[in-house]
């Protein structure tokens, strides 16, 4: 397993394309934000943290909608489904390559923003770690419709159609804690949410990615 993270870990650094064009489109977005609302640092302030989670989660849908191309194209994925090792755990290995690769810049940058928007220390902490668990469920999630949509005609329309229904609490509940940061409330309740979503996301979603490429190869 070790082996397999870090070949997936090499081939997505040398795929610069797959994890460049999400962190340039997160920071575009979030670099318009204030010249398409407005540059009022009290307006800023107030609803950047939504303008960066909505930039989160359009740069994770970026990142993982050809996350199975090239394995189905050179014949790998069907080495995955023949081989003993368990499909379920060699799909956790690569969901966690893609999210250190593609998520972790993300959020790594996210004080940066924070500072530049003349957030609080208490709101960068609270965004920072919004992202820190909701990233990870919007990869697992993102993944599987890619699964279930893989080598169908005009994918990205049917993955946006099928994933954000799904993606729209952990938004809501991310932003409703910045919000809570904001006005010196607990954030226990929403962390403790996408906490127990994180954990339980990442224990099923492979399992049910592995299926959904097991029907879709055997058609």
């Amino acid at each position: 397993m070790l082996g397999i993270f870090y070949l997936e870990l090499l081939l997505l650094l040398r795929r610069s394309q797959e994890w460049l064009y999400p962190l340039a489109f997160f920071l575009i977005v979030i670099t318009l934000f204030p010249l398409a609302l407005s540059p009022d640092p009290l307006f800023l302030q107030k609803y950047i943290a939504g303008g960066i989670w909505i930039a989160a989660l359009f740069a994770s849908f970026l990142s993982v909608a050809a996350l199975f191309d090239a394995d189905k194209k050179e014949g790998h994925l069907e080495q995955m489904l023949l081989g003993q090792t368990p499909l379920p755990l060699l799909i956790l290995t690569k969901l966690t390559a893609q999210w250190l690769v593609t998520q972790l810049p993300l959020i790594i940058l996210t004080p940066l923003l924070g500072l530049l928007f003349h957030l609080s220390s208490s709101v960068i902490f609270a965004l920072t770690l919004s992202l820190l668990l909701g990233t990870p469920i919007l990869t697992c999630i993102g993944s599987l419709g890619v699964a279930l949509t893989l080598g169908l005609r005009q994918q990205g329309v049917l993955l946006g159609l099928l994933i954000l229904p799904l993606v729209m609490p952990i938004l809501i509940f991310a932003v409703t804690m910045v919000q809570q940061s904001q006005v010196q409330l607990a954030i226990s309740g929403p962390l403790a949410f996408l906490a127990g979503l994180s954990i339980l996301v990442i224990t099923f979603v492979p399992w049910v990615i592995a299926a959904a490429l097991r029907i879709g190869m055997d058609d």
